[in-house]
């Protein structure tokens, strides 16, 4: 585990922007009138899906994917200039909340400055052209860790960026040499202290798919020597099989997490990313979405927001064309007073330095807390429904935490009408 790595990030919300898609103008300048509504869900970190210009070779779709990059070193004129986004970070800054912007070290687009300029820094295939090691990733190449120059370019590009933000989400940062990633910590840490460090962390069967081709894949426990932060994708089969109604395997997973990992670990935890399906989409019961909602608060980590999940937003929007998020909600399908409330409760430093301990009792998620003086408990109805629930909790009278209403813990039993509950005992 990198060593810096603070564990009060445990108690942070991080949501997740598309410039492209967040608004009808898909502009930097578009995001800054949300910014009040965005900090008063309680969100700590802004994460900015790319900024750079897109590629135009082998593009897919008709604006192609922010993650095939042409320039590390540029902003996307599509989304404005770079006084533009300045701006917006300044912004950003003024709201009380950090900016985080992805970093895609992998692979660039198969016409980027570097691959004009130094075609040697690329992977080629037997025939010597450009290529890249993951079949279905026809609009990217990639790069080739083994030129040390490239290091250099890449460390001074990450300082460049680092006088602007916070800090940086590393897409497939696995497929990267670990080596490389400590290096450009200690030296970004010399432009920005305290500098957050975000991996894109891979799912168990695709590192084994990649060391099988004969290429270095990182473990979540490798890339934890240089980043604080890595995905739950270690345990997304887990979260599936839950859905489907295996709640115990779930449990189980999160248990191993708590001792497989070094003593500060952060996990970012959550229901939806660019990648996957929307909360909304997987989960249309409205009372399961909440359960669900207030888990991903409540899970030892940060919790992760993508924009328009607080609107109970289903459809997943493309990364190849224009398709903007909607920031409406229909009746009853708004979560922003609950992710609010569930923010503030994340404030509490019992999650910040706990043991934490998490059974299934049917459909029933039960979790806790526990640190040298203060202890939380979480019940959550993965279905939305109603039933009581035993509980590793001291018998009393306690306060719903969400609602303010009284929550009775009695022959270590809790009743659950549906709704989430979360619990604490000084």
């Amino acid at each position: 585990m990198a060593r810096s790595s603070r564990i009060s990030m445990r108690n942070q919300v991080m949501y997740q922007i598309f410039i492209r898609n967040f608004s009808p103008e898909g502009t930097f300048a578009a995001v800054r009138p949300r910014l009040d509504a965005i900090r008063d869900m309680g969100v700590d970190i802004i994460w900015l899906m790319p900024i750079h210009p897109v590629g135009r070779l082998k593009r897919k779709g008709t604006l192609g994917s922010p993650y095939a990059i042409s320039d590390y070193r540029a902003v996307n004129p599509e989304f404005g200039s770079m006084e533009d986004f300045k701006t917006l970070v300044d912004d950003i800054h003024a709201h009380g909340m950090k900016c985080i912007i992805d970093v895609v070290y992998n692979h660039t687009s198969p016409d980027s400055v570097l691959a004009a300029e130094h075609p040697e820094w690329f992977y080629h295939k037997a025939d010597g052209s450009f290529g890249n090691r993951v079949g279905d990733w026809s609009d990217i190449i990639d790069l080739d860790y083994s030129n040390k120059e490239l290091w250099n370019y890449q460390t001074e590009t990450l300082k460049m960026w680092a006088e602007i933000v916070d800090g940086f989400r590393c897409d497939v940062a696995p497929l990267v040499p670990l080596d490389f990633w400590l290096r450009a910590r200690d030296e970004v840490e010399q432009v920005r202290p305290g500098c957050i460090w975000l991996s894109e962390s891979v799912d168990p069967s695709f590192i084994t798919y990649i060391r099988g081709m004969g290429w270095e894949a990182l473990s979540d426990s490798e890339i934890y020597q240089a980043f604080d932060i890595t995905y739950d994708y270690d345990i997304i089969g887990d979260f599936r099989a839950a859905l489907r109604g295996d709640v115990g395997r779930y449990a189980e997973a999160l248990n191993r997490q708590e001792s497989m990992y070094p003593a500060n670990y952060i996990k970012l935890r959550y229901l939806e990313n660019h990648d996957q399906p929307r909360a909304a989409f997987i989960i249309p019961d409205e009372r399961a979405l909440r359960n669900w909602t207030a888990f991903i608060y409540f899970n030892k980590g940060m919790t992760l927001l993508y924009a328009g999940q607080e609107f109970s937003a289903a459809h997943k929007p493309t990364l190849f064309d224009k398709d903007t998020v909607s920031m409406e909600a229909g009746e009853g399908k708004c979560l922003i007073p609950l992710m609010t409330r569930l923010a503030q409760i994340k404030r509490d430093r019992v999650f910040t330095d706990s043991t934490y301990h998490v059974e299934a009792k049917g459909s029933f998620i039960t979790a806790t807390h526990r640190s040298a003086d203060r202890e939380a408990l979480g019940v959550f109805s993965t279905k939305g429904e109603t039933g009581c629930v035993e509980v590793d909790f001291e018998d009393g009278i306690y306060t719903n935490l969400i609602t303010g209403e009284p929550a009775e813990v009695f022959s270590r039993s809790i009743v659950c009408r549906g709704e989430p509950i979360i619990i604490v005992r000084e």
